[in-house]
């Protein structure tokens, strides 16, 4: 592949700029799309995502469940970051994103991860939840550069991004995944507890879009560069999935390489929230991808109930 982004960025001193105003933010933090304008430099903690100056991981190894372009044949080198910007009701990963299960990490400890994972054979690395921890990421990303870091980097998002954190992470990550969870903010508001997730989480993948583009993979099918979106499909269609669908087609790409999840199932709370207490039927995931090949998008990969 062609050299990554960020290397370029490093040789030329921008990452170092980067960082350094990422990290000026951190004092009024604005940098995931609640805003919620705390200072963690003081080592407090952002209102919903419980982190200060210092990034919370849980775990770091070879993934080999995530999406065929990214898993390959050596997996994705995934860092799965501990607490979200966002309180889904369902989390099946609740103990990690809503409990904060993990240890605080040094940046420096954070880039040996990722040049572990590239001496792994991992094929990228791939930041799960990393919303809330732009900063110590691309100051991470600005250590490994330097180290040697050659691999794809993937911002494995919920999709609840600020502009703001984007513009610092253009020419940085290679691969972006964010979820696009609904079609209406209000569903938004009650399940994953959360202000205009659809006007923002639409306007963040338009510009990740315009970062990176359509999904490319090289000649073994592995992805390079691009935009890779999921969509989970919930019970009852409270995801309004035909609307999400259509959007990713009418306003991104028809050619953009979405996931279409069928892998629901009740978790952490969901017991609370019919009809969200129910597995996902199959004939509801087979009006989902309907929907899908209706709104005209070419590059589905549909993943089956079991």
């Amino acid at each position: 592949m062609d050299e990554p982004g960020y290397v370029g960025l490093h040789r030329s001193g921008e990452l170092a700029r980067r960082v350094e105003r990422a990290w000026m933010r951190l004092e009024n933090c604005d940098l995931c799309a609640r805003h919620c304008r705390v200072n963690r430099l003081e080592m407090k903690k952002g209102a919903v995502c419980r982190t200060g100056e210092r990034a919370v991981v849980n775990s770091h190894g070879a993934h080999h469940g995530e999406e065929d372009p990214l898993r390959g044949w050596a997996g994705s080198g995934t860092i799965f970051f501990s607490w979200c910007n966002l309180r889904c009701v369902y989390c099946q990963n609740w103990d990690i994103s809503q409990q904060g299960r993990g240890r605080e990490v040094e940046p420096a400890e954070l880039a040996a991860m990722m040049i572990q994972l590239q001496q792994q054979g991992c094929h990228n690395v791939n930041f799960v939840s990393p919303s809330h921890v732009v900063s110590q990421i691309l100051a991470d990303d600005e250590i490994e550069a330097g180290l040697g870091l050659r691999l794809p980097l993937v911002y494995n998002t919920g999709g609840y991004d600020s502009l703001e954190a984007l513009a610092l992470l253009d020419g940085v990550i290679d691969i972006y995944m964010p979820d696009v969870k609904y079609g209406d903010s209000s569903t938004a508001r009650r399940y994953s507890i959360v202000k205009s997730y659809v006007e923002i989480n639409r306007a963040a993948v338009k510009e990740m879009h315009r970062q990176v583009g359509d999904l490319v993979l090289d000649a073994q099918g592995i992805a390079q560069r691009g935009l890779l979106v999921r969509h989970l499909v919930l019970p009852g269609d409270l995801a309004n999935s035909a609307d999400v669908l259509s959007f990713l087609s009418r306003e991104i790409s028809p050619d953009t390489y979405v996931n279409v999840m069928a892998q629901y199932h009740p978790c952490y709370r969901a017991d609370e929230y019919p009809p969200l207490d129910r597995p996902l039927t199959a004939s509801e995931f087979r009006l989902a991808c309907e929907a899908a090949a209706s709104a005209g998008l070419r590059r589905l990969d549909q993943r089956r109930l079991r």
